[in-house]
């Protein structure tokens, strides 16, 4: 077997090790990537990126950071700026600014960058990300308005602070190719062709999209060569250009109307954590230890600037008209940490400066690594305490999700909501979700264990997942996940009494115990019959004068209790083998048949 053979499954072994290493003790990946990736490089010299790769390395993460960047660029609507608050839009605005000039200003005077690399630098650290915030968040489990500003935030920053980022870039290079003063002439040349080009390619992709031009099956690959196209041609007719493209050309499709591209991002998305994971470690091999000593203590006044000062001022700058109070706005000004765009990025970058022989771009990387670094975990060690102490953590999440849109499931959505629960309804059926919508029910249209979940369904107020639907094959796979998440029990199933009975459909002995909704027998097929008998779902008080005894003689077998709300208006789910009767002040929400209708 080959080295460069046995170089590269390692990567991926690793990687993917990583990644798994995060899932389970739930930090970011990015730190395991990165330690790992120092230490298979230039602690043990295991893996070098430059000799496996050779002439190769600069084009590798060049495609690698123009999808990563076409990815991010899909999830930007201005819709979505617009639709969560003034907060969200002056963070990822004025915000970015602040601490676009803060963090230059600190770099070019603390370690003495000449003024192009220090914008550079304040760029690139103006980038968080959904893939460290979600995680923190969900230790964290700020109130729902700071955990939604954050989360909103890391998502549309994420393309926003790239695409500073490639202008600062474009116009470094375009005064180091020319003469002074033909560089505002070369820096506008590069962006207009990539807006040009950007723009054109992403009305034209959308609109193939949108007609349907392209067969479903080749949608996912044609994306990908066509993206990797533009950025190919608009490089070739103005020097570095590409990046640019394809951030507008992602930014314009996902801005089109009617143009579906949730399957396209979900391949993107999982095209990325490939690439973030493989690139992140081979990125990490090329880090000189020595360069990182180097840099000095002058680095120590450079962390602490962005994260004592930038950060807070971009918070009080972005704040007015926005309501939050002073606690809440120091939470929004601890928590910020970097992301894996950043290293990324400013990896290519340094690569593409040393190759023009641009006098200290190395020093870019491990600038970009420490802020990463110091930002991922300290507030990951401290955002907890500083959340409680500011008391602003969300009282524990009693929401439900139901994993279902059928009828019975949006009736029960309805009561619940009616009884001042909080509930949200997740189904892949379209018909289903906009029945829901039309009863003004919160909803979430897609597969809830997807990557576009990750980044679009709010779980941090949801306790219970009650799953309801009659996808044999998803139903598992959607309780491990929030299993895993919420915890044990907290996710529960309708039995399909077939496990006794038919070996070819018995499922594991761990899933079938959560299999125990309701009652006995109570099955999706029982349900949707039910309603279709014209069932109603009620809410019944117990009293004194009304016991759960009197409630059981009243409806003689007719009433399936499903949901018990005790006097302090907490929930509980009715289980199958439970002994829970109701006390007096309890409400019990039910499944009622009509009295014609034979139990």
């Amino acid at each position: 077997m080959s080295e460069p053979l046995v170089s590269l499954v390692l990567v991926g072994l690793l990687s993917i090790a990583c990644q798994y290493f995060a899932y389970r003790i739930r930090i970011p990946a990015i730190l395991p990537l990165l330690v790992v990736g120092i230490l298979v490089g230039p602690v043990f010299n295991i893996l070098n990126a430059e000799a496996l790769f050779g002439d190769l390395l600069f084009p590798v993460v060049s495609l690698s950071v123009a999808i990563i960047l076409f990815e991010g660029s899909l999830t930007l609507k201005f819709s979505d700026i617009a639709g969560h608050g003034k907060m969200v839009r002056n963070l990822c605005t004025i915000g970015v600014l602040v601490t676009w000039i803060i963090a230059t200003i600190a770099a070019h005077f603390c370690l003495d960058l000449n003024w192009h690399l220090s914008f550079l630098f304040g760029a690139l650290v103006t980038v968080t990300g959904p893939t460290v915030i979600v995680p923190m968040l969900r230790t964290v489990r700020p109130q729902s308005n700071l955990a939604n500003i954050l989360r909103w935030e890391g998502i549309i920053i994420d393309p926003v602070g790239a695409l500073l980022a490639v202008l600062v870039f474009e116009f470094i290079v375009a005064s180091q190719e020319a003469a002074i003063t033909h560089t505002l002439f070369t820096f506008g040349k590069t962006i207009g062709i990539g807006t040009l080009l950007g723009i054109g390619a992403g009305f034209a992709l959308g609109h193939s999209l949108r007609k349907q031009w392209i067969p479903h099956y080749l949608q996912n690959t044609a994306v990908l060569t066509l993206i990797l196209g533009v950025f190919a041609l608009s490089n070739h007719y103005a020097h570095e250009s590409g990046l640019l493209a394809v951030t507008i050309t992602g930014m314009v499709i996902a801005n089109m109307r009617n143009v579906e591209v949730e399957d396209i991002l979900e391949f993107k998305e999982t095209l990325s954590v490939l690439l973030i994971s493989g690139l992140f470690i081979l990125l990490a091999t090329r880090i000189e230890l020595h360069a990182i000593y180097d840099i000095g203590w002058e680095m120590l006044i450079v962390l602490a600037t962005i994260l004592f000062i930038a950060r807070p001022l971009s918070v009080l700058a972005s704040s007015p008209g926005t309501g939050l109070k002073t606690n809440e706005l120091a939470l929004l000004s601890w928590i910020a940490p970097r992301g894996i765009v950043a290293a990324a990025v400013s990896a290519l970058f340094s690569l593409k400066l040393e190759k023009l022989g641009y006098e200290g771009a190395g020093v870019l990387v491990p600038m970009v690594f420490l802020v990463i670094i110091a930002t991922v975990v300290v507030q990951s060690l401290t955002a907890r305490s500083v959340a409680t102490w500011l008391n602003v953590r969300a009282p524990a999440p009693t929401g439900f999700l139901l994993f279902g849109g059928n009828q019975f499931c949006r009736m029960l959505a309805k009561e619940m909501l009616q009884q001042g629960l909080s509930v949200r309804v997740a189904d892949t059926n379209w018909d289903a979700i906009r029945e829901a919508r039309m009863m003004e029910i919160p909803v979430y249209f897609g597969n809830p264990m997807s990557d576009h979940a990750a980044r679009y369904l709010d779980v941090s107020a949801i306790g219970t997942v009650l799953i309801l639907s009659p996808y044999k094959q998803l139903n598992p796979l959607v309780a491990y996940h929030f299993e895993y998440s919420l915890g044990k029990n907290k996710v529960w199933g309708l039995t399909n009494n077939e496990q006794s009975t038919r070996p070819s459909h018995q499922v594991s002995e761990q899933y079938a115990r959560k299999l125990t909704l309701f009652d006995d027998g109570v099955t999706y097929g029982y349900l949707a019959s039910a309603v279709a008998r014209g069932a109603s779902i009620k809410t019944t008080r117990i009293t004194e004068e009304f016991s759960y005894k009197d409630y059981y003689e009243t409806y003689k077998g007719r009433a399936t209790p499903l949901i018990a709300i005790d006097e302090n208006n907490r929930s509980m789910t009715i289980l199958s083998g439970e002994k829970k009767e109701p006390k007096p002040g309890w409400r019990l929400i039910s499944l009622i048949l009509p009295e014609n209708v034979p139990v």
